[in-house]
């Protein structure tokens, strides 16, 4: 495993478990219901993020199954990731129009109001038309008594209103706070506050997915392996050991030994070449002999034809 994307891969993969165990719970009932969902979260979650780097290394029939399989657990995944996310942007609502002040109404229904107004006006209307042929203190104490009475129940009215219209600020405080501010603000464009809530969800669960799923496939990449080449290390040793072999044959005081040698390497390159598995080149001689670049060109020059006399 590669250190560096494992140190974003393992909290990526350890937040999106979270989530999920959180979307499990939230989403089942009894206790046991809860441990399957929260278990069938976990499961999809790391399948997700390691099918890509798992499959790498197999066939296309295995990485086309794989990759089925892992468009299926995203999809499961986000969708739950999606659920944590609505049901935290409504909790975080409902937490903030609690902080909201509650207005209280006192007094009575301003439509108790409207209809005890209406049996006044009516009674003073009537009292107001009625005469007498001499001075009646009673009409007039009649017609003081309603008009004051009226006048109290102006000043009830409005302050009902007041109530009423302070209760409505309140009410639209209190829904302004539930929503939330980039959602409010995106609604402006004529799109529905459910669907976009339902869309940011969905982009963050699918932005955190990406990016554990790449981590891994990075942090788990095969190492190339850092062994030296066997076969090139071998010819050096092999060309130093023949030079060694015909420098001593050379310093020797025998010349037959030399000529013997000559001969038989002659031979040799003859014969390969003859049979096609030799090029008759002075760095293929050299190669195949494992003797110095004068000697090959030695032995390349006698397997030229000499011209007739």
């Amino acid at each position: 495993m590669r250190a560096q994307p494992a140190l974003l891969a393992v909290p990526a993969t350890l937040t999106a478990a979270c989530l999920s165990v959180m979307a499990g719970w939230q989403r089942g009932g009894f206790l046991a219901e809860r441990v399957l969902w929260i278990a069938v979260g976990v499961v999809l979650v790391v399948a997700a993020h390691l099918l890509p780097a798992l499959i790498r290394a197999h066939g296309w029939r295995i990485r086309l199954v794989g990759v089925l399989l892992w468009i299926g657990c995203m999809a499961a995944t986000c969708y739950g990731h999606a659920v944590f996310f609505l049901l935290t942007q409504k909790h975080a609502g409902e937490v903030r129009a609690a902080a909201v002040p509650t207005v209280t109404t006192t007094g009575r229904n301003p439509a108790v109001i409207a209809a005890d107004r209406a049996a006044v006006v009516s009674r003073l209307a009537r009292v107001t038309e009625r005469r007498c042929a001499e001075q009646c203190p009673s009409l007039r104490i009649e017609r003081a008594t309603l008009a004051a009475r009226l006048d109290a129940i102006d000043v009830e009215a409005t302050e009902a209103k007041r109530q009423e219209a302070a209760r409505d600020r309140a009410d639209a405080a209190r829904a302004a706070a539930g929503a939330d501010p980039v959602t409010g603000a995106v609604t402006a464009f004529g799109i529905q506050s459910g669907r976009v809530d339902l869309l940011a969800g969905l982009a963050f669960a699918a932005v955190l997915e990406a990016v554990a799923c790449f981590c891994w496939l990075l942090a788990l990449r095969p190492i190339k392996s850092l062994k030296p080449n066997t076969g090139a290390a071998v010819t050096p040793v092999t060309e130093v050991s023949n030079f060694v072999t015909e420098t001593q044959i050379e310093a020797a005081p025998s010349v037959s030994q030399p000529v013997i040698k000559a001969a038989d390497d002659i031979t040799r390159v003859t014969a390969e070449i003859a049979a096609g598995r030799l090029r008759a080149t002075v760095m293929d001689i050299r190669k195949y002999l494992g003797c110095s670049q004068s000697r090959a060109a030695a032995i390349r020059k006698q397997l030229e034809p000499q011209p007739i006399e």
